[in-house]
């Protein structure tokens, strides 16, 4: 809004910083983290007293859960508000890609909540059925797709290579709809203990802003050999927005946690990346930056298949979080580690920018 408003003055003045998108990533970071903390502490009060016994915990979960009973969910509309209200403020509304991303965040967002309500009142972690969670989610997703392709082309870019593609052609609709929903839901599994997707979405996010930004510039994008997405450049002003309204956040989340993401938070978080990532051109990359995401969904998809096959477990208890957990392992000191994975993935997958 802020930057349609500078352009109808000719960004005279002081309106001429708003002109720069690193200037706007900035801002967008700030004001996200800033209305976050603000309106944490009242926002928590107020789940805290509607909820009541808050978020209900897994009986067949760790046991050290259980002493987390009584904490209220649905945090994520904090990230929401805090995301939306940057977002709205500082990016270019006439970019379809803006659109696409607010589509999937906000889309995803009222899929989550609807299950985080449902888990509430009816004091149950079971939520809403799984396949009307997917199909909601592939709505969303191919509407955010159909918004995506219209402005890029339908090549899948690999990486540590330059100009070399796969033309999926019209099938890369479905590729595009299936990646931001797994996307979303493999942050969603990764969702289970104090802190643990939050601080890894933001440094998947970081990483993102910096290759949305350089996708965006023609220059960058020819000098490191990778796919050029004109106006690719404006996601990274909400990438730092989920910085900012994930580090918010975590002041709250942190371990002991005063609340948890939930549904609304981890699905409308992972979605948006995902979105991002599609529109960028940087779906490989991101699988990744975000390998830590892929590796929880990799061993809950493991252990239902050989669970199914043989009767037996791989895993002591999937997401493979948990697994760490019941080996002996504090909870902190699984949620650091795979913060440092998180951390390392991230600049694997940056160093995949000048690896061709």
């Amino acid at each position: 809004m802020l930057y349609l408003i500078a352009e109808y003055f000719h960004f005279e003045g002081l309106a001429n910083l708003i002109r720069y998108q690193s200037f706007r990533a900035g801002a967008a970071l700030m004001t996200a983290l800033v209305i976050g903390l603000l309106i944490g502490p009242r926002f928590i009060s107020m789940l805290r007293v509607r909820q009541g016994k808050g978020q209900p915990i897994r009986e067949d979960g760790p046991q050290s859960h259980f002493a987390k009973r009584g904490t209220p969910t649905m945090g994520g509309l904090m990230i929401l508000f805090s995301l939306v209200i940057a977002m709205l403020m500082w990016m270019d509304l006439t970019n379809p890609f803006v659109w696409a991303c607010l589509a999937v965040t906000i889309g995803f967002g009222a899929i989550g909540f609807m299950d985080d309500y449902d888990k509430v009142t009816k004091r149950s972690h079971k939520g809403v059925s799984g396949r009307i969670r997917l199909l909601l989610e592939f709505a969303v997703a191919g509407v955010a797709s159909w918004l995506i392709v219209s402005q890029v082309s339908t090549n899948l870019y690999v990486p540590f290579f330059s100009d070399r593609y796969i033309p999926l052609g019209p099938f890369y609709y479905l590729f595009a709809a299936t990646f931001i929903v797994g996307f979303g839901n493999a942050v969603n599994l990764t969702d289970g203990l104090d802190g643990l997707a939050t601080m890894p979405v933001v440094v998947a996010a970081g990483a993102l802003a910096i290759i949305a930004y350089l996708a965006g510039r023609f220059d960058f994008a020819h000098y490191l050999g990778i796919p050029h997405v004109p106006r690719a450049g404006e996601l990274a002003i909400l990438c730092t927005g989920i910085m900012g309204a994930g580090l918010a956040f975590l002041w709250f989340n942190a371990p002991p946690a005063a609340v948890f993401m939930g549904d609304t938070g981890s699905l409308a978080l992972g979605g948006a990346l995902g979105t991002i990532a599609v529109a960028a051109h940087h779906e490989i990359v991101l699988l990744i930056i975000g390998g830590l995401f892929v590796l929880e969904t990799a061993s809950v998809i493991i252990q239902v298949f050989w669970f199914k096959r043989t009767g037996k477990r791989i895993f002591r208890m999937a997401p493979i979080h948990h697994h760490f957990e019941q080996k002996g392992w504090a909870e902190s000191t699984v949620v650091i580690r795979f913060w440092i994975v998180s951390i390392i993935l991230a600049v694997i997958g940056l160093a995949t920018l000048k690896l061709r």
